[in-house]
């Protein structure tokens, strides 16, 4: 607001104190763009997917919000059982699934038993039947045809426009062009992420992209789990409680050093797709090598600091596209280019054989120099956060110039003004000033004398009334109304004007679309494999080899990644299911010898490759692992409405018997021992059989038991496929001496009675198991303690005695016949 006041005897005043000089009001003050990042980042993304299943084969597209993209997956074959539908499920946990109202009765059952899976995580999801015709071949091409996408550049023509959705979107797919179809139908229906909007803005689609689920390792949720991939915890922080988790100890939390948002979600991306596919992994390892290399250390440090700088491009992108865009997100935008630019520069000094930098540099295009460059002559980043909204630098709109230049100079001229329109008031008035209001205009402003009570009282002649404001009144004057007509209202001129130019360099960044999320995929991965390559360094990993002559795994002095960090020292072990000799390995030992360890560190050393990381081991060579089956920790859950050993079949156990192929690899640990002893035995004797009758389509087991009797009884057929290890242990007097090293044989005890001593039980108490377990073995009854009973016996007789003491053999109300039959006889039977 400008304001200018004269004094009675004429002279004029400047701005007075708390009255601002010529320039715009106020504004609240403005956040730090990287902390409005963050809460960005706070916000939960929602996932919409469409899928339709007819003659074995699949059709499935989903809407990502995070990002406004539509994936979709090219038709592909499916079991009737829907097993690919459920992966594609679990991997991305969709808040709604949209399908046709004409399945078949396969698909029924499966949505059906879907919505009605309480205890899933986060939370099921909701099914939406749409009406057939709503996936009809033709309509649904044309809705792809017709949509508005950012993406294709305004001066491509109708024909253009077919060839390059062509490009893009498999229209020899059938069901996955129809899928696409209900899709879009149904984001317009529910108008996701624009339901405040008005109803000719349209839903953002920022790009189209293809995934596919071919070549990848199948790995279950309780996998994950039990081997500690993802382990999530409650965040410690009270203002993220609602927000959500954070993640443990875990592979991905030791692995991910990943510096931007986009990162850290391919490098979740790529654990939950472990894949087969020799060359994908190679190149990422080729990466990973290079940037270990001890001169390229200084290269991997900065290009790691350019990557702090991308961005969530997507979210701004959306927000253009929305008209949405807040000031944080130009200096957020061109900080994210120029390192692009940076990244480029640095790539194409690196060896152009490494496919990454050769992508990098090739296709990191000048528009984006030229978005930088636009930016950056456009946007008044100072003035744009000073003013908290959208701002021109000088000498980019002469018009604009001009009426800056003169709200910058209206100070002065307002206090003629004053001047003039104080010499034809009432001399009674002391002083007055001319202000401007945007919005409003020009008013004269003077205090309230004393006189002025009622309304009437405000009454000037040639001068019209407009309000009452802090004890001042305002007025519109003849030299006012003539302000408003030769100046008019500057401030909104020039933020129309300056809108205006805002508007078209956004449809100059729209137009350029393809190239910022192209930034966005290499630079993200990039970011995944730099973070690989640290924990490589610093972990002491190496390069693992695959061989498609191999159908098993080969460690040599592997180590579990996660226990090596937490132990103080650690015992490599190797490894070897290569070939058709012992297939099927019986691991025994003592409790607490590291058989568990054992079992999941095989595992996780061969997921460590198939997701294209260095492994913790001094060699390893992976052969064609087609999935990881385990049987490790009982999944309890009270939802789940079964018990412990149920689970374990129904959910593991079953699991692994019904799919594992000759290039599975099965890790079971203690199977069993939720039911009878001899049952738990006999199925998991049988089980294992089941596999050894299969021969060389014997998928590769590994099994830790304490049930010694499967060996001793010979419960397993003799033969080259099993093998018999043992954790190596010595017994040094009382004590027992773990090496944790894995050799061959067989363990003669489980030694449960040093556990129990070491776990803190009484030492009576672990000498009386031993013995009883002596007993059992030799075959001799079991008998009771001699001296346990007679301690047992005099206590109590001392308890009857003190009862007799206690009696008062003088009280009337006793009666000695219920005194003996309740409290003598029955404790002489203890006693007897």
């Amino acid at each position: 607001m400008a304001s200018v006041g004269a004094t009675p005897g004429r002279t004029p005043q400047g701005p007075g104190p708390g009255e601002a000089s010529a320039s715009f009001p106020s504004s609240a003050p403005v956040p730090d763009p990287r902390e409005a990042e963050e809460e960005e980042e706070e916000e939960p993304a929602e996932i919409h997917l469409c899928v339709l299943w007819n003659s074995g084969y699949l059709g499935i597209a989903y809407y990502d919000t995070s990002d406004s993209t539509i994936y979709f997956m090219p038709d592909a074959p499916d079991h009737e059982s829907l097993r690919l539908l459920q992966r594609v499920l679990d991997e991305i946990n969709p808040q709604s699934v949209v399908t046709s109202a004409k399945q078949d009765e396969n698909m029924t059952r499966f949505l059906g038993k879907l919505a009605s899976q309480e205890h899933r995580e986060p939370k099921r999801p909701e099914i939406i039947y749409l009406p057939s015709v709503d996936f009809g071949l033709e309509i649904s091409k044309q809705r792809l045809l017709s949509g508005n996408y950012s993406f294709i550049p305004d001066s491509m023509t109708a024909t253009e426009k077919i060839l390059f959705l062509s490009s893009i979107i498999p229209f020899d797919c059938l069901l996955t062009v129809r899928a696409l179809g209900g899709l879009l139908k149904f984001m317009g229906r529910r108008r996701i992420g624009v339901e405040l909007e008005d109803y000719n803005v349209s839903v953002p689609i920022l790009g189209f992209k293809k995934f596919v689920l071919t070549h990848l390792v199948s790995i279950d949720q309780d996998t994950y789990s039990v081997l500690q991939i993802f382990k999530s915890e409650p965040h410690p922080s009270v203002y993220k409680v609602a927000s959500g988790l954070k993640e443990g100890l875990s592979l991905f939390g030791i692995l991910n050093r990943c510096r931007c948002k986009w990162g850290e979600k391919l490098l979740r991306l790529w654990f939950t797709r472990p894949t087969q596919d020799l060359g994908e992994l190679n190149s990422r390892l080729d990466v990973i090598q290079f940037f270990l290399l001890p001169q390229n250390l200084d290269m991997a440090q900065m290009l790691h600091r350019l990557l702090g700088h991308i961005k969530n491009v997507p979210l701004i992108l959306k927000r253009m596209k929305l008209s949405h865009t807040k000031v944080s997100d130009w200096q957020v935008l061109y900080k994210t280019v120029y390192s692009a630019l940076g990244l480029r520069d640095a790539c194409r000094s690196l060896p152009q054989s490494i496919q990454l930098f050769r992508d990098i540099a090739q296709e990191f295009s000048d528009d984006l120099h030229h978005i930088a460059s636009l930016i950056g002559k456009v946007v008044d980043f100072e003035g744009s956060l000073a003013e908290n909204r959208f701002t021109v630098l000088p000498n980019i709109d002469p018009e604009i110039d001009e009426k800056k230049r003169r709200l910058t100079g209206l100070p002065s001229f307002l206090t003629e003004v004053a001047r003039k329109e104080l010499e034809n008031l009432d001399p009674r008035i002391p002083s007055c000033s001319v202000i401007y209001i945007p919005l409003i205009g020009f008013l004269l402003c003077i205090p309230r004398l004393p006189s002025m009570v009622e309304t009437n009282d405000f009454e000037i002649e040639g001068l019209d009334f407009m309000f009452l404001s802090e004890e001042k009144l305002h007025y519109r004057s003849a030299r006012t109304k003539e302000l408003d007509a030769l100046l008019g209202d500057l401030h909104c001129d020039i933020r129309d004007q300056e809108t205006l130019l805002m508007y078209q360099l956004q449809c100059q960044v729209l137009a350029r679309a393809a190239v910022l999320t192209r930034v966005l995929d290499l630079a993200s991965r990039l970011d995944v494999l730099l973070a690989l390559a640290s924990a490589a360094r610093d972990y002491g990993y190496s390069r693992p080899h695959y061989s498609t002559r191999l159908l098993g795994v080969r460690i040599q002095n592997g180590r579990h990644p996660l226990m090596e960090l937490c132990a103080r020292t650690f015992v490599p072990n190797s490894a070897e299911c290569g070939g058709y000799k012992g297939r099927v390995k019986v691991i025994t030992g003592p409790n607490s010898s590291g058989k568990s360890i054992y079992l999941k560190q095989v595992g996780l050393i061969t997921f460590m490759a198939l997701v294209g990381s260095f492994v913790p081991a001094e060699e390893a060579e992976i052969g064609a692992v087609d999935a990881i089956f385990t049987r490790i920790h009982s999944c309890e859950s009270i939802s789940l409405g079964l018990s412990t050993f149920m689970i374990d079949l129904n959910q593991q156990v079953a699991k692994a018997v019904n799919n594992a192929t000759e290039r599975s690899l099965v890790l079971i640990d203690e199977f069993g021992k939720g039911t009878n002893t001899v049952d738990g035995l006999a199925l998991l004797a049988a089980v294992i059989r089941h596999w050894l009758a299969l021969g060389p389509t014997c998928p590769h087991i590994f099994v830790a038991t304490n049930f010694l009797s499967l060996i001793q009884l010979q419960l397993l057929p003799q033969g080259p496929l099993v093998q018999y290890l043992n954790m190596e242990t010595c017994e040094d007097g009382n004590d027992l001496v773990f090496f944790y090293q894995v050799c061959e044989g067989v363990a003669n005890a489980s030694h449960a009675s040093h556990t129990a001593a070491q776990a803190g039980l009484p030492e009576k108490l672990v000498a009386r198991g031993k013995e009883v377990s002596d007993l059992i073995c030799s075959g001799k009854p079991i008998k009771p303690v001699k001296e346990l009973l007679k301690e047992k016996q005099m206590e109590n007789c001392q308890t009857l005695v003190n009862k007799f003491l206690k009696l008062d053999l003088e009280d009337p109300n006793l009666d000695l016949d219920i005194f003996m039959s309740q409290e003598v006889l029955p404790a002489a039977t203890t006693i007897l």
